[in-house]
């Protein structure tokens, strides 16, 4: 009943499997393409600009000073954007089965690279979520009527991340139609912002900003401006190219031609990014408005050009959303990066497998719980994150050309030394960004990616010999495949006779043991009595071995017995069975002892030894007429590992009693 509850609920929420022949009706077409992969890099424009006047407008600097560097340094961005768009460009043509940095590092770079580049797009990827959702929080309390929620942007937060995982679990294409409407909203809103704002203040139509002290932590004017602070302020800005290279990691999403319809996609994005960026950028530095945690930049400008009537409230919803749904973009990429990592054995083999909707589910259910203990561990605030954020954006952007190069290089084919250029000016370019990063923001948080990622690469190396060393145990020769046969042993555990045991039985002969005895383990003196009278008066032509364990150690007693049975017969294979009642009614679990579970945990551990339950149906409205037929499937585990020992003594004449808890709980 519980498990049909929470199936249904599952449905409800995900809604129905797909079957694997529907993977090609899955994939997503340019128009769904652009907002599911570039929705990341094109809310980066709420955002970017607030950022870098965060670190220039600040401090020993003023706001007229942070203003005056907006659009030089938004140029500065936008060229990078271009260099890097063109570089990923020839990296989805030159791989396109995905995998982006990861894939172009491990084949041209080499382990440990590729390594660093799937750490590093990992951190990006949660990096995405925890931003994107908390800078989508911030415009939904930048609204008037909502700045009373301010101090539960934590609980919202939350709340959004498990909205996306939820649509996500439902499918690429399906979770692509609920997402895209907001991103081209946003879009046009964005857009009609910066033509209509651009426009009234080149007649002159448009005041500034209102400047208000209080909100504002700095001055309005004069100071001075080093090129520290400017580098720094470049490189809050560059968090404007995170996501780029999300295209390139999900290629196979696309529909046919994948490559061709993913590279104009790619082109798409850039252009848009670029625009917005910039545009956002020129009208700022004309209309003056101030960073404060308490109003986005993209609110102060649209109440200044839409003033707050409804244009500037859908604005406002418009930009909460995009800012959301950009990590739409890492739910797209985590699962496939995540995918790729764990075939080839670097990560758990989990992530490597579909779930019933034709999405990397684990993946997806991975990245929401790191990216919501990152949420709570910053407070929900954008800026904190940033620092984080940008570094291993930008290592994976710098591996990715290095190694494009590499592949130029390697292979010459038609147009290589264009490509190489090409690749080569990415590489330098994304390295300085990296540097830069890397140097100015270290205090702030930069320093965390580097101490991180070392880790995780060393996480990946555990988890590759772990899998290595499995490989070379299971390896087999051709002498192995015909091995010499081995002899069969059958225990069955009993504490008291019914129609479970006897159903354990019947099952233990069908085994054809060679031997075949039933055990039973006694806790006090003359407390097998019963159970030695049963078994002759239902005449059970099955031997009955009782074990004394004086310290009431049922695992202890049967991991010895079985020791003792090791060392009579070579080559012998143990199967020890284990019956157990099921009942239909979860809550009634708790009137039976649970010691199957600790005795099946036990012996897994155990070479040589394989472990089957015999379930034995108990129904509310059972007769007694026995299970229902089909319900008595033994299920069993097999182990090779290690042996126990235990203090008990074993008793061939069947003197002693007890009782025998795993026949009586499941």
């Amino acid at each position: 009943m519980v498990r049909a509850v929470l199936d249904s609920f599952k449905r409800l929420l995900v809604g129905k499997p797909l079957a694997s022949t529907e993977t090609e009706n899955q994939r997503i077409p340019k128009l769904i393409a652009l907002p599911v992969f570039s929705s990341d890099a094109i809310s980066s424009t709420a955002y970017a600009t607030e950022e870098i006047l965060f670190v220039t407008a600040v401090g020993a600097s003023s706001l007229t000073l942070g203003l005056s560097v907006l659009v030089p340094i938004a140029i500065a961005v936008a060229i990078l954007l271009a260099i890097v768009a063109t570089s990923y460009r020839q990296t989805i043509f030159a791989y396109p089965n995905g995998g982006g940095a990861y894939i172009v590092s491990r084949e041209n770079l080499g382990e440990y690279p590729s390594l660093l580049a799937g750490a590093s797009l990992m951190i990006d990827y949660v990096l995405t979520v925890a931003v994107s959702v908390s800078a989508g929080v911030a415009a939904i309390i930048s609204i008037p009527a909502f700045r009373s929620l301010a101090d539960r942007r934590v609980l919202i937060g939350l709340l959004l991340i498990f909205l996306l995982t939820v649509g996500n679990l439902r499918g690429v294409k399906e979770s692509g139609r609920i997402f895209a409407v907001p991103t081209y909203i946003y879009i046009v809103g964005l857009g009609a912002l910066l033509v209509y704002g651009l426009g009234r203040e080149f007649f002159g139509e448009l005041g500034t900003v209102p400047f208000d002290p209080k909100e504002f932590h700095g001055r309005e004017g004069g100071g001075e401006l080093g090129l520290f602070l400017i580098l720094k302020g470049f490189s809050s800005g560059a968090v404007a190219l995170t996501g780029t290279e999300a295209i390139a990691n999900g290629v196979p999403a696309f529909r046919k031609p994948q490559s061709k319809n993913a590279a104009a996609t790619l082109v798409w994005m850039a252009v848009i990014l670029g625009i917005l960026f910039f545009g956002t950028a020129v009208l700022a530095n004309h209309l003056r408005p101030f960073p404060t945690h308490n109003e986005t930049v993209i609110s102060q400008l649209g109440r200044v050009v839409f003033g707050e009537g409804p244009v500037y409230v859908i604005l406002q919803f418009a930009t909460a959303a995009i800012l959301t749904l950009a990590a739409n973009t890492a739910y797209a990429g985590f699962p496939w990066l995540s995918s790729i990592i764990a075939r080839d054995g670097y990560l758990p083999r989990q992530l490597a497998n579909r779930g019933d909707r034709l999405v990397f589910s684990n993946g997806i259910v991975f990245l929401a719980v790191a990216a919501a203990v990152l949420l709570v561990a910053f407070g929900g605030v954008t800026t904190n994150l940033i620092p984080l954020y940008a570094v291993g954006v930008f290592t994976s952007f710098t591996l990715s050309q290095a190694g494009m190069v590499r592949h130029h290089l390697r292979l010459r084919e038609p147009a290589w030394k264009r490509g190489t250029a090409i690749n080569a000016a990415g590489a330098i370019a994304t390295l300085l960004v990296l540097l830069i990063i890397a140097v100015t923001k270290f205090k702030s948080g930069a320093w965390v990616p580097l101490v991180v990622v070392p880790v995780i690469i060393v996480i990946f190396s555990g988890i590759k010999r772990h899998y290595d060393r499995v490989g070379e145990v299971l390896a087999i020769t051709p002498a192995e495949v015909h091995a010499e046969a081995i002899s069969h042993t059958v225990v069955v555990l009993v504490g008291r006779v019914h129609k479970g045991v006897l159903r354990a039985l019947s099952y233990a002969r069908s085994l054809r043991p060679d031997h075949l005895a039933a055990v039973y383990v006694s806790f006090e003196d003359d407390d097998s009595d019963d159970l030695q009278r049963q078994w002759e008066e239902f005449r059970l032509d099955v031997p009955l071995e009782v074990i004394h364990s004086p310290y009431r150690e049922l695992v202890d007693a049967v991991e010895e017995y079985l020791d003792e049975l090791d060392a009579r017969w070579a080559n012998d294979t143990i199967t020890v069975l284990i019956p157990e009642f099921v009942v239909d009614r979860w809550f009634a679990n708790v009137l039976h002892n649970q010691s199957a579970l600790a005795l099946k945990w036990a012996l897994l551990r155990r070479d040589g030894t394989v472990v089957t339950s015999v379930p034995y149906h108990v129904h509310s409205d059972h007769k007694g007429n026995g299970a229902p037929k089909g319900k008595g499937d033994a299920k069993a585990k097999v182990n090779r590992r290690g042996k126990g020992d235990a203090k008990a003594k074993v008793n061939r004449k069947g003197k002693g009693d007890g009782d025998v808890p795993p026949d009586e709980g499941s």
